[in-house]
């Protein structure tokens, strides 16, 4: 099963994935240094977040942690980006992105290298 979340929801499971475990308070003091967003703005995503199943809640102290890897969601988050802008084409999205700035060369034999495993 698929978990969609939203930007905001991301935020929140950003600093659950940095730090592995931790309490909603923590999550909350993160979130309002790094977006602003006030306490009960946090509480709410987080408990999303936990509803769509992309994180636990165990007690004591409201301790959360990701249910669902990282990995997991880019890989979907980069479906749903290929087939929303770039109809459905890998390449169409590896040629934009390549295309946005000149590579050094190092960055150009790593992206060779996935090539590579990929064939």
């Amino acid at each position: 099963m698929e978990i969609k979340l939203q930007d905001s929801e991301l935020k929140v499971m950003n600093v659950l994935w940095r730090e592995g475990e931790a309490t909603a308070k923590h999550i909350a003091e993160v979130l309002k240094e790094e977006t602003g967003w006030n306490v009960n703005t946090s509480y709410t995503l987080l408990k999303r977040c936990i509803e769509k199943g992309a994180a636990e809640r165990r007690e004591p102290g409201f301790l959360c942690r990701p249910l669902i890897p990282k990995e997991e969601v880019q890989r979907a988050e980069t479906d749903r980006l290929i087939d929303k802008v770039f109809d459905g084409s890998a390449d169409k999205l590896f040629a934009a992105l390549l295309g946005r700035k000149k590579l050094p060369p190092a960055e150009i034999e790593k992206l060779k290298a996935i090539i590579g495993k990929l064939e």
